[in-house]
């Protein structure tokens, strides 16, 4: 190829077009179970398939195609497999809208119409997030591509269920569950959402404790109690007091009478929830619509009285006077009476945190209710153990502890959903005895009594229930297939911190109970992206960014370069927008230097006579300690350190340093033929190295380079990626060249310090005999573009001069002649006076303890990161200006 054929800049959406196809065409990315190699494998989190790619899934799915692209590479046979989960509550959300703007309600289409107008809405929108994965440029294996409620999978839940249940870890009861009245439906902890502050914390919103008196039912007095939801004083079935507060104990088995119903409420002892410290001391019971109270009425076997509808109105158990009024509404009407009969005792602003659904926005109602419930205690032990033991790690390992406080203190979990939309409960019920029958398919008659009229449960299962199995019900589980005997358990899971209870947990359970193993031996939970300001990025904030119109900006490339750049393990992510700017111009200084190449191309032969030189020996070693530092931040999770690893040697170590070193050889007439094949060669094999290192982080970009160097073959995407012991280093090489580096680097710093034109010819006095032995070697690079200074003995020290150090020699540069003292020292003191200023006002802020303890710790690091920017510039001037005010 001749320097003419290759573009002035490099298009990105023509490349991403043209190797996605390509990829796509020649099937590099299918899986091969019989293929030789150490198996890598990862199982995507699967998106909703409501959804839209967001900055998460962006984030979450390049961290999983650095690794997949990294190990295809380095010779493991890969498979990763992707999906879409068929989100219960979302889905059903989306089509009960569609057809509520059509005048149809999804009650009056009935259940089998509705679920058909859902598989056909889903026909039309599944491919809406494999494109947007595509265009982020993933390598997944899309012949394996699965949905959460494919035959297969379906089968796999059913059977999962099925196991429990006949293991007695299924069954069927009355608790207590997160209730949204909107969507009438029980909804997990995941899908609760409470405001949040700045820093993520779960925020308080404004409420009041009403105060109201129970009348001791023998007439002797009162005893009062505080509430934030009168309407559930209508449930109420005792008041619980500590049973060594004095002020009670001689209620103690006593009762009140409720204001508005033939009840009484007994008054008990709790010692586990009472805090007599708190209000009164005195505490309301209500089993059926408060968590805490539900175990105190279970502590003291009390009544558990259920007083909503379905849809959050009162029902007919609440009394006559509030039967069929909405909650809030009642609410309004219970304070109204207890003040008209007197019991009115205050009201007190109070701050609480507030639960809504996540899909209906409704205040989420704590409720008793007939579900299916996971017996979660037999199955949680293992699951701590294989993280204790180390089967299952997590990075950062800081998340194993949120891990083991979940487990340690976990709850049956409810799993059935009131939805149309799911995989529905495989248990029948006899219309006629009332038996329940758990099976893998439909039953012909009852097992009891015979009779054929059989009902199956009309509810569905949770979606993390079928989610649970997705390491291994994608790979074919029940059945042994190929694919799960050589991918399971997978490598490693790539996930958020906010499912580490709802997902990661359960997968763990769920893995090694049906299958003996742990899911996969790695969890890298990463961290979450927030705006400029440090904001959770929400659409009720508008601050949302969209990660394609990033791409169709930047292109994919250098949005996952910034991506991968910014991901430090445990540490959020600020976006800045202008850190893709910044990639797309480290993308446009590697295009540059292959057409620097490509300048130099004419004679080039890899397999011609060679004279290799220092230069070319050195580049050779930094190349290898590059692949050194790079692996090891991969193997580590460390994405954004493997990403300034590479940032660094091809920019500052390739790019700024080889390229003009090279330019003493090719731009040297009297170099031999063999000199200058050497220059070349070495020129271009590093851009092949820099495509293979660059390939798991910007693969459209570096397929491209590697389509247009000499000798390269296939694709990079299955090319080996570098090893270390394919570069030889010779530690003389590397001190030689690192004394010319210095040399050079304290020109260009008196050049820029003293602000001279690059062009003024400065003289080095040294006084190491042994380093100006190096740099006369080396005379032709000194004298050249790059220092435009003669290397000369220090024998007298001029009375003005700048001082250098090159390793541990001191090391002058005369500059009587060259500089306007007067000039110079003028301009310095003025700076002085502004850099002063600048580290006074950084110091005040960060001494001020109320910015360091309640700002953001990204924000005190970025103000620590200025000061101390600013002070080394303050001592650079001061240093300065003290040299040049003595020549003065």
């Amino acid at each position: 190829m001749s320097s003419g054929e290759l573009p002035g800049a490099y298009d990105a959406a023509a490349a991403a077009e043209k190797w996605s196809t390509a990829w796509d065409e020649a099937g590099i990315f299918t899986a091969d179970p019989e293929a030789p190699g150490e198996p890598f494998s990862i199982v995507i989190p699967p998106p909703n398939v409501t959804g839209r790619l967001h900055m998460g899934h962006a984030l979450n799915n390049t961290i999983q195609d650095v690794l997949i692209r990294y190990k295809r590479m380095d010779g493991f046979n890969v498979l990763w497999v992707p999906g879409t989960d068929h989100a219960g509550i979302a889905t059903q959300w989306v089509v009960r809208r569609q057809l509520q703007a059509e005048g149809i309600d999804m009650f009056d289409l009935g259940r089998e119409a509705f679920l058909e107008r859902v598989w056909a809405w889903k026909e039309q929108t599944s491919g809406a997030i494999q494109g947007q994965l595509k265009r982020l440029g993933v390598s997944c294996d899309w012949s394996r591509e699965r949905f959460t409620l494919d035959p297969g999978l379906a089968d796999a839940v059913t059977e999962h269920f099925v196991q429990l249940y006949e293991q007695g870890l299924i069954y069927r009861g009355e608790r207590l569950v997160n209730w949204d009245p909107v969507d009438q439906t029980a909804v997990s902890d995941l899908e609760v959402e409470y405001k949040k502050d700045a820093k993520g914390q779960t925020e308080k919103e404004k409420g009041e404790l009403f105060h109201f008196a129970y009348p001791l039912s023998d007439g002797t007095g009162e005893i009062v109690v505080a509430t934030t939801r009168p309407e559930t004083m209508l449930g109420d079935t005792a008041v619980a007091v500590h049973p060594d507060d004095p002020r009670y104990q001689h209620l103690l088995g006593k009762t009140v009478r409720h204001p508005f119903l033939d009840r009484e409420i007994p008054i008990v002892g709790d010692a586990i929830l009472v805090d007599p410290e708190f209000g009164t001391g005195a505490v309301k019971i209500t089993p059926a619509h408060d968590f805490n109270d539900f175990e105190v009425g279970k502590r003291h076997g009390l009544p558990m009285i259920n007083i909503l509808e379905r849809d959050g109105r009162i029902n007919a158990v609440g009394g006559p006077s509030f039967a069929g009024l909405d909650r809030f509404e009642a609410r309004a009407k219970v304070k109204d009476e207890l003040e008209a009969l007197g019991l009115h005792r205050g009201v007190d602003e109070h701050w609480l945190p507030i639960g809504r659904s996540q899909r209906s926005g409704a205040v989420i109602e704590p409720m008793l209710s007939t579900q299916w419930f996971v017996s979660m205690k037999p199955l949680a032990g293992p699951s701590l153990a294989a993280v204790e033991q180390g089967f299952t790690r997590f990075v950062p390992k800081m998340w194993e502890n949120t891990y083991f406080s979940w487990l340690r203190d976990i709850r049956d979990w409810c799993i059935s959903r009131q939805l149309w939309w799911g995989h529905r409960i495989p248990a029948w019920y006899c219309e006629a005895c009332g038996e329940v029958h758990v099976a893998r398919a439909a039953p012909e008659a009852c097992s009891a009594c015979g009779h054929a009229a059989l009902r199956q449960d009309d509810d569905v299962l949770d979606t993390w229930f079928s989610s649970a199995l997705w390491p291994f019900s994608t790979m074919g589980w029940p059945e042994r297939t190929a694919d799960l005997a050589k991918y399971y358990p997978t490598s490693v899971l790539v996930t958020a911190f906010d499912i580490i209870f709802f997902w990661v947990a359960r997968m763990m359970f769920a893995g090694q109970h049906l299958t003996g193993s742990v899911p996969f031996k790695d969890v890298y939970i990463h961290a979450l992206i927030r705006d400029e300001h440090r904001q959770k990025m929400s659409k009720t904030k508008g601050n949302v960014v969209d990660p394609l119109s990033v791409i169709d900006e930047a292109g994919a490339d250098a949005f996952r370069f910034t991506l991968m750049a910014l991901a430090a393990q445990g540490r959020d992510i600020v976006w800045d927008p202008s850190r893709v700017g910044d990639s797309g111009r480290f993308l446009t200084k590697m295009w540059q230097a292959m057409r620097f190449g490509y300048l130099h191309i004419e004679g080039y032969d890899p397999s011609g006579p060679m004279e290799p030189g220092v230069y070319e020996a050195w580049i050779q070693a930094r190349t290898g300690q590059a692949v050194a530092r790079v692996r090891s931040a991969l193997d580590a999770y460390k994405f954004n350190e493997a990403a300034s690893e590479i940032h660094a040697f091809v920019w500052g170590e390739f790019c700024d340093w080889y390229l003009e070193l090279s330019k003493t050889t090719l731009y040297d007439e009297a170099a031999s033929p063999a000199r200058k094949n050497a220059t070349k060669h070495a020129l271009f094999t590093t851009l092949g190295v820099i495509a293979r290192l660059l390939h798991p982080f910007i693969p459209h970009f570096s397929e491209e380079m590697w389509s247009r160097l000499p000798g390269t073959q296939g694709f990079v995407a299955v090319a080996a990626y570098p090893r270390e012991v394919d570069f030889p280093s010779d530690p003389a090489v590397l001190d030689e060249v690192a004394k010319l580096q210095e040399a050079i680097s304290a020109v260009r710093n008196i050049r820029g310090e003293m602000e001279l034109s690059p062009k003024v010819q400065l003289t080095l006095l040294v006084d190491s005999e042994a380093v100006r032995t190096v740099l006369d070697r080396h005379r032709r690079t000194m004298q050249g573009p790059m220092a435009h200074a003669t290397v000369q003995p220090l024998v007298e020290r001029p009375a003005l001069a700048a001082t250098a150090v090159i390793v541990g020699s001191e090391a002058l540069i005369p500059l009587e002649g060259i500089v306007d003292v007067a000039a110079e020292v003028d301009r310095l003191a003025k700076e002085l006076v502004k850099v002063r200023k600048d580290v006074a006002q950084l110091t005040s802020r960060l001494g001020n303890p109320a910015f360091v303890d309640r700002a953001p710790a990204e924000l005190v690091a970025e103000f620590q990161g200025k000061l101390d920017a600013a002070r080394t510039r303050l001592d650079l001037l001061e240093r300065n200006h003290q040299r040049l005010s003595g020549a003065s």
